[in-house]
């Protein structure tokens, strides 16, 4: 199928599905035309990378992982070094929320002694 089909078939952006070949996320062949031409699997990956993407794993960190994720909701096999990476994420994302957390209570703090 051509990019405009997988655009269509999965509501993302063709600049964007060109970007995720670019990272290495998606795969396309070329036609004798030149065009890109994608595989019925390139729906599944694409659904995949939004998933990931919503979980907020970067880019990279999909790239890794990628090849361990199987559905559309999707599940994630812990292959090797999956569990690792997943769980370095999960940290980096609990020290993102403490900092929060953080700036918060410090904004809160000089919202408070304004209004007194």
């Amino acid at each position: 199928m051509l990019i405009g089909e997988l655009s269509q078939r999965t509501g993302v952006a063709s600049r964007l599905l060109r970007y995720y070949e670019e990272q290495g996320l998606l795969v396309a062949g070329r036609g004798a035309n030149g065009y890109r031409d994608y595989d019925e699997g390139a729906v599944l990956a694409v659904r995949q990378v939004r998933a990931l993407l919503a979980a907020g794993l970067s880019t990279g960190v999909i790239r890794e992982v990628l090849p361990c994720v199987r559905g559309e909701r999707p599940e994630v096999e812990l292959c090797v070094d999956v569990r690792a990476i997943l769980g370095a994420e999960l940290t980096a994302a609990d020290e993102r929320i403490e900092e929060l957390g953080q700036r918060r209570a410090a904004l809160a703090g000089l919202l408070v002694e304004r209004v007194r």
